[in-house]
């Protein structure tokens, strides 16, 4: 299966301080004397290929602190980026960012590269609820890298927030809602804190005070009502957008299509293949990727039951008759009862031939895809 147009990924594992939640890939200071040699393995990488004959319409660097690269280190990659690829001219070029690693210098550079949508890790107002998370940043520091955005005439910003953070109330989750919907960003990703084992956060679950399982229930809730009347669209699970400001990039992980991905522990489902790359720095740069010659071949089944796991984190859901001419089943027949009690509980809903799950749903998806797939 060959692509014509596909997503590309690019990790920059480098950050100023982990996270207290973050089991990421990424590496503090002590690793920045790697920097260049990372930067340098990237390029090779990228230029494996060359021969894919592959446009992108799509570009997204994640980290780690993608904003960390200067901008000669970013103009590095993008270069190896155009040899290997066409890049289509309404491509969307996204690259995450912490509000303390932006400068006017920099910005100037990512976006004279192309760069058209950033993605800033925000997630509070609140002081307190940031030192909890780890965040390097203050609000102030937010507000300020916003407005750099908008004098540098960028129109596709998306902000991350967090809920079910310790010691967050329901009052202080509003104000933070309240305060980012007023700047009027396109986009709005909303994640609940989860506690991956070995962060420090876990390690010091039992000293904290976590909102209950009610008060994550209604700040879910609350941030979906509020969202709807500000003209955002619950498109995704976790996400948010003013009409056709969706993150066309995800949009290919979510809609099972084809894409790279490049870096420190970056995966790739392309040609028909999933494959992913090492998360050890001295393997990586001593240029020891996975290449897609030992990649793992999706076979009916797996892939039928990814685009069903995928699928139904988008509020559009999936076709049932598309599904049926891809897979050669009919997916209601042969989950009628759960269906049904999906559809009753008002979990799920069916429409124009679609199949997808409601808000109430959405909250509770990982219970229902068990029983689904």
């Amino acid at each position: 299966m060959k692509a014509d147009s596909i997503g590309l990924y690019v990790h920059i594992p480098f950050c100023v301080r982990k996270c207290a939640y973050c089991d990421f890939c990424s590496f503090p200071p002590e690793k920045y004397a790697d920097k260049k040699r990372y930067i340098s393995a990237l390029c090779d990488e990228i230029a494996d290929y060359r021969d894919a004959g592959a446009t992108l319409d799509t570009v997204f660097f994640g980290g780690g602190t993608p904003t960390l690269l200067d901008g000669e280190e970013f103009a590095q990659i993008f270069r190896a980026i155009r040899k290997s690829f066409k890049i289509s001219p309404d491509a969307e070029i996204t690259m995450e960012a912490n509000p303390k690693t932006m400068t006017r210098e920099n910005l100037g550079a990512y976006i004279s590269e192309g760069v058209n949508r950033f993605s800033i890790g925000l997630q509070s107002i609140h002081k307190n609820e940031l030192k909890m998370l780890g965040r390097i940043h203050l609000y102030d520091d937010f507000l300020e890298s916003y407005k750099l955005l908008r004098e540098f005439s960028i129109n596709n910003v998306n902000v991350d927030l967090m809920y079910g953070i310790p010691s967050q109330t329901a009052e202080s989750f509003s104000a933070t809602l309240d305060a980012v919907t007023a700047l009027n960003p396109e986009h709005i990703s909303l994640y609940s804190l989860i506690l991956e084992e070995g962060t420090p956060l876990w390690k010091r679950r039992d000293a904290l005070k976590f909102p209950s399982d009610d008060e994550d229930t209604d700040m879910y809730f609350s941030a979906v009502d509020k969202l709807a009347s500000c003209g955002y669209r619950h498109y995704e699970i976790s996400n948010y957008a003013m009409p056709d400001r969706e993150s066309r990039h995800n949009l290919k992980y979510w809609r099972d299509e084809q894409y790279i991905g490049v870096g420190l522990s970056a995966y790739s489902y392309f040609n028909g293949m999933r494959y992913g790359n090492t998360s050890n720095m001295e393997n990586y740069i001593g240029g020891f990727f996975e290449r897609p010659t030992t990649a793992e071949t999706i076979d009916n089944a797996t892939e039928a039951y990814e685009y069903v796991m995928l699928a139904l984190r988008l509020a559009d859901g999936f076709s049932l008759s598309e599904y049926r001419a891809r897979f050669g089943e009919d997916f209601l027949k042969t989950r009628r009862d759960v269906v049904d009690r999906l559809l009753k509980m008002g979990y799920a809903d069916i429409r124009a031939g679609r199949f997808f799950l409601t808000d109430s749903g959405m909250y509770v998806s990982n219970a229902i895809l068990c029983e689904l797939i």
